[in-house]
């Protein structure tokens, strides 16, 4: 069953790796909107029928590349996230609409997209702070977060209790190659996706090579019409998002 959460109003931390409009570049508590009530807005998910205004991203950009990381366990929490039934990235319509623009012209330089996440489910950001409370289950710290202590990601702002993602217009994504010897490899931007540091903003430390993967991401997606998140390289949420006070809770099927 599909269900569409609307918005009431509280304060908490911009969300891991997730932002709201105002929180583009300020990774510390801020007051957002949050889901308040439940409504049934479909009954059938067996067909993978989606709500009205989305759409899977490769139905509409069949190049475009996915690893679609929270349907797998090579995330920083090391299972599948409640929520994704999967491999498969939804987006509304009018953010696949500006996407298949920037895959078109990366193409025409040499490179393509992989999509780690799209829409998210509200359950999912749920599962997030689950996990950030359990101080036992740090499995995966020395991948994703080996300088940073579990206790403090949420009050970092690396997890919150809502995200961009959910209302259905953010999406995390690298760069690959093309074409040649490398092609569909990734470009090498520093850090990995989901790394919890200051590495994965913009970091002094990185070489120049990898700011300049970053830069022609961010600059491409920039130009039609997505937002970036200082924080986090690989993170864009679209300028326009047509529910920016609405939260979704459908799985990704």
């Amino acid at each position: 069953m599909f269900f569409l959460l609307l918005t009431g109003a509280c304060t908490h931390a911009p969300d891991h790796p997730h932002i709201q409009p105002a929180q583009i570049s300020a990774p510390d508590t801020v007051a957002i909107s949050v889901p308040d009530t439940v409504a049934d807005i479909s009954s059938d998910t067996s067909s993978h029928h989606l709500p009205e205004g989305f759409a899977y991203v490769r139905d509409s950009i069949p190049g475009i590349a996915e690893d679609i990381r929270y349907c797998s366990e090579n995330n920083f929490i090391g299972d599948t996230i409640d929520g994704y039934m999967a491999p498969r990235a939804i987006l509304t319509n009018e953010a696949i609409h500006a996407l298949k623009a920037v895959q078109t012209e990366l193409n025409g330089n040499g490179y393509g997209l992989k999509i780690f996440d799209a829409y998210r489910p509200q359950r999912a950001a749920d599962h997030f702070v689950r996990w950030s409370k359990d101080m036992q289950d740090q499995r995966m710290k020395a991948a994703y977060y080996p300088d940073i202590q579990k206790i403090s990601l949420f009050r970092k702002g690396y997890i919150a209790d809502s995200s961009g993602h959910t209302r259905g217009s953010a999406i995390d994504l690298t760069l690959i190659y093309q074409d040649g010897a490398h092609a569909g490899e990734e470009t090498d931007m520093g850090c990995s996706f989901d790394h919890f540091g200051p590495i994965a903003g913009n970091s002094a430390v990185i070489t120049s090579r990898q700011k300049e993967h970053r830069q022609l991401l961010k600059e491409t997606m920039e130009k039609h019409g997505f937002i970036a998140y200082r924080g986090e390289w690989w993170h864009f949420l679209l300028k326009n998002e047509p529910h920016p006070n609405t939260y979704f809770d459908f799985s990704v099927e």
